[in-house]
């Protein structure tokens, strides 16, 4: 018995460092890396936006000969809000898109003419429309851009007596001329995201033939000139995934 259990201590003892050795030489294997998925722009979305804007009009008087007369101009200022469409494409951390946005206005507002100041003009755009390109660039979830292309406006022009407020002319106007913006966009979940737009549209100016003779001067047209400035919250829904593992962190 006792020769027995020396051979079972001894063999235990032999078999110790090879055991050991065994597993030392066993590689490490690391532990699969964290994968982080980066936010994917592409696709197509639509969204609404809704905010304030300004509508700033100078008019001038056009005689039948000679030149034009000033006659004043106005800032009109209001609420708008409206949709969008578009689409974008990724390359990289480049995000470039079309988009379509049509908005409600109310900007108007009137002014005792300097020409004639028993009459009183009024101007009212309620309805814009942008067609824009867009390039920008992204910080994973977090979007700047640039924008432009072109704007139409939808306008009325009326001119009232000051006096008792009775409308003597009016005229409708749809303007076409073009827009440049800026704005951020961050994506607060997958396929949702939120942002903040500034637009300037630059609408020219163009003459414009009322209902009858003009009350301001007779035979005489109105050369009616128009910018807007807009600021809008947006927010979008994109149509797709979240995005591809594409990042690791360990």
């Amino acid at each position: 018995m006792k020769k027995f259990l020396l051979c079972t201590v001894g063999m235990a003892a032999l078999a110790g460092p090879a055991v050991a050795a065994d597993l030392s030489a066993r590689p490490y294997k690391a532990p699969p890396p964290i994968v982080s998925p980066l936010y994917d722009w592409s696709g197509f979305y639509i969204g609404i936006n809704g905010g304030w804007g300004s509508s700033r009009n100078c008019w001038g008087i056009v005689p039948v000969a000679g030149a034009v007369i000033p006659d004043g101009c106005a800032d009109r200022s209001g609420g708008l809000v409206g949709g969008q469409i578009g689409y974008r494409w990724q390359f990289g951390q480049f995000v470039v898109g079309l988009e379509a946005q049509g908005d409600w206005a109310d900007l108007s507002g009137s002014r005792v003419s300097i020409l004639n100041p028993a009459f009183t003009t009024h101007t009212q755009t309620d309805g814009i429309g942008l067609f824009t390109g867009q390039i920008g660039y992204a910080w994973n979830a977090t979007l700047l851009y640039v924008k432009g292309g072109a704007a139409v406006t939808s306008n009325r022009y009326d001119i009232n007596t000051t006096l008792a407020g009775v409308n003597v002319a009016s005229a409708s106007s749809t303007r076409w001329g073009g827009a440049v913006g800026v704005g951020v966009e961050y994506g607060f979940a997958p396929n949702w995201s939120a942002g903040i737009e500034y637009d300037h549209l630059f609408m020219g100016d163009t003459n414009n033939s009322f209902s009858v003779v003009n009350p301001l001067l007779a035979g005489a047209l109105n050369r009616i000139s128009q910018d807007v400035d807009m600021v809008t919250i947006r927010v979008n829904y994109r149509f797709g995934g979240y995005g591809a593992p594409i990042a690791a962190r360990y």
